[in-house]
């Protein structure tokens, strides 16, 4: 994430908060990987951000095009559950993504109690 995607509001509040912007410690790529299991661990640093909501806010109203923001992953410019990996789907993959689904819809109502605007 870049300094004009982030914009410096968020880094200015990171710092009133006194922590640090996981996304300024580890490797940008993490959060736009294309194997799951980053774009996963990109989502689980996201966890304790002290601008998560915010990123969040700001990636929806820009409607990013991909990416881990706030603690989702954008594809398309739309939260999905998970990323799907490349290749032939496995025989539980409709279990998987029930799952998964379940999961972004809870997030999501825990959003909306927050005040995000999850489209």
């Amino acid at each position: 994430m870049t300094d004009t995607l982030i914009g410096p509001e968020l880094r200015e509040q990171a710092c009133e908060t006194g922590g640090d912007l996981p996304c300024r410690e580890y490797d940008a790529d993490l959060w736009f990987s294309e194997q799951p299991t980053e774009l996963e661990f990109a989502k689980s640093l996201c966890t304790d951000c002290p601008v998560r909501l915010d990123c969040l806010t700001g990636a929806l109203e820009r409607h990013e095009p991909w990416g881990v923001w706030g603690g989702e992953i954008f594809e398309k410019g739309n939260v999905v559950a998970r990323k799907r990996p490349r290749g032939r789907p496995r025989k539980d993959a409709a279990l998987i993504e029930q799952a998964a689904e379940a999961e972004l819809a809870a997030r999501t109502r825990e959003l909306a109690i927050a005040g995000v605007s999850v489209s």
